[in-house]
């Protein structure tokens, strides 16, 4: 089908008109902070405690631009006999951010997650030299970086977590099966006591029994060794009668 001579032109009168029917809104900056989207790339912060001054970060950065000073510590020997070891402990961390292009290489080579994106922006100075900002400016930095996104829950789950959380089920299943040893060891052996208790309870009815029959026979041998005498004195006094009789 061919196409209408001038309806081209047609459809750009129709956006501009459009366009020029709407109601202009001006943010009232600085009075009304920008609604920033989640990934902007404001500042770069630093989290301290996890720098291990590696020197990746300013090794990768192509505009060299991020300045590190350390030293070396010695850190004595955990438990008694152990060997000293030596950890580098940070001076000095600054960027100049009159250098800095904002690519953000230095964040994603940190193998310790400790250099992060942070939307502020109104960092703009005088003078250039006070664009390079020490670990003490960046740190304050870190406390306005967002928490991350949460996942898509249709993505595939982080190895990290797949990884804990299958030795977190390992060790549950350890442990569950030492549970259950204990509980059957503990089984078992009230089984053994309960066994041993009825054994002794029997051995002593069956002493008791013994002992009853042992004086029961002997009271009925004393009986009988009663009455034996008893028939002996009788016939011996029987025989004496009869003895005297004759007499």
């Amino acid at each position: 089908m061919m196409a209408v001579p001038g309806s081209g032109l047609a459809k750009g009168l129709a956006v501009t008109l459009r366009t020029m029917t709407r109601k202009n809104v001006t943010a009232q900056y600085p009075d009304v902070q920008p609604e920033l989207p989640p990934r902007a790339r404001g500042v770069i912060a630093l989290f301290e405690e996890n720098c291990t001054v590696c020197m990746l970060c300013a090794r990768e950065c192509p505009d060299w631009c991020i300045y590190i000073d350390s030293h070396k510590e010695t850190v004595p020997a955990a438990a008694p006999g152990g060997r000293e070891r030596s950890r580098n402990v940070l001076d000095r961390f600054a960027i100049d951010f009159s250098l800095c292009m904002y690519c953000g290489i230095c964040i994603e080579v940190c193998p310790f997650d400790a250099l992060f994106w942070s939307p502020e922006f109104e960092y703009a100075e005088t003078d250039i030299l006070e664009l390079t900002h020490e670990r003490d400016k960046l740190r304050e930095w870190m406390w306005t970086v967002p928490e991350p996104p949460a996942l898509d829950p249709a993505a595939e789950e982080p190895k990290e977590i797949a990884a804990a959380r299958k030795t977190a089920e390992k060790l549950q299943a350890q442990r569950a099966k030492e549970a259950q040893a204990a509980q059957q060891a503990t089984e078992a052996r009230q089984a053994a006591e309960a066994q041993q208790t009825a054994e002794t309870r029997q051995a002593a009815e069956a002493q008791q029994t013994a002992e009853t029959r042992q004086a029961a026979e002997a009271q009925r041998a004393h009986e009988d060794r009663t009455e034996q005498k008893g028939q002996q004195e009788q016939k011996g006094q029987q025989e004496q009668k009869e003895e005297e009789g004759e007499a």
